[in-house]
């Protein structure tokens, strides 16, 4: 990757990574897990950005790939997972610490979203960032009137779950 590139992804990465500590929240139970998906979403990001056309936003395309590697990796239930490594640091690039304490409003909606299956997980996720549907059905890779539908009956399954 040229020096350009790469300097644009740093940029880019440090400015949108609290999508990827939400995409992590979600995810893990904690601060290890959490910095390891951090880690690994990070990598698959920066492989895949010499590829990253700009066709959708970069938010949009990073929420993609966060999600699918959260998805994929925790489906797995792996420890044996194949990193690459990447100095970060020559390019000032600071992991800021995701603070919990500020997040505790959400610790009960947290708890509700772990008892749904990845995909209705991501898709709340991306609902909650008010992405709209077609963002949703674009980063999802589903149709917009399939995400509206399933949008709706997550409403429906959390509301049974936060008022059993």
């Amino acid at each position: 990757m040229n020096k350009h590139l790469e300097t644009e992804f740093i940029n880019l990465l440090d400015k949108h990574q609290n999508l990827i500590h939400k995409v992590c929240r979600l995810y893990t139970n904690d601060e290890a897990a959490h910095k390891d998906l951090f880690q690994e979403i990070s990598i698959q990001l920066w492989n895949a950005y010499p590829k990253f056309r700009g066709d959708a936003k970069f938010t949009t395309w990073a929420y993609r790939i966060g999600l699918n590697t959260a998805i994929s990796l925790y489906r797995k239930k792996t420890k044996d997972i194949p990193t690459t490594s990447i100095d970060f640091s020559i390019h000032r690039f600071e992991y800021t610490e995701y603070n919990n304490e500020e997040e505790q409003q959400l610790k009960l909606m947290y708890q509700a979203l772990q008892q749904l299956n990845d995909i209705e997980k991501a898709l709340v996720f991306l609902y909650l960032e008010d992405k709209n549907y077609q963002e949703i059905a674009e980063t999802l890779g589903i149709s917009e009137v399939n995400a509206r539908v399933k949008m709706n009956r997550i409403k429906t399954k959390l509301k049974q779950i936060l008022n059993p």
